[in-house]
């Protein structure tokens, strides 16, 4: 083989290298979108329920009772109906 020849093989093995190391990422990068878009649904479920976090300086209620007395029966939602048109 000549040094131009050998010049092109090894372009070629670094391109389908990089076009793997692309792939991968790609791929690595559609599920970390897809662990945001599960983090902002349930990050919205529970805004849209009214749980807030306490406020810079402040205890938060469940820091302050024992574990017995922190289980609370959860709330039942319901959603309003949309009228039909």
């Amino acid at each position: 083989m000549t040094e131009q020849q050998t010049h092109l093989a090894s372009l070629l093995q670094q391109r389908q290298t990089l076009l793997d190391e692309i792939t991968e990422l790609n791929n690595k990068a559609g599920q970390k979108r897809e662990l945001v878009l599960r983090a902002l649904g349930a990050i919205e479920y529970l805004q849209q329920i009214g749980v807030t976090l306490p406020e810079e300086g402040e205890e938060s209620p469940a820091a302050e009772a024992p574990v017995e007395e922190a289980a609370v029966e959860p709330e039942v939602v319901e959603e309003p109906v949309a009228d039909a048109p």
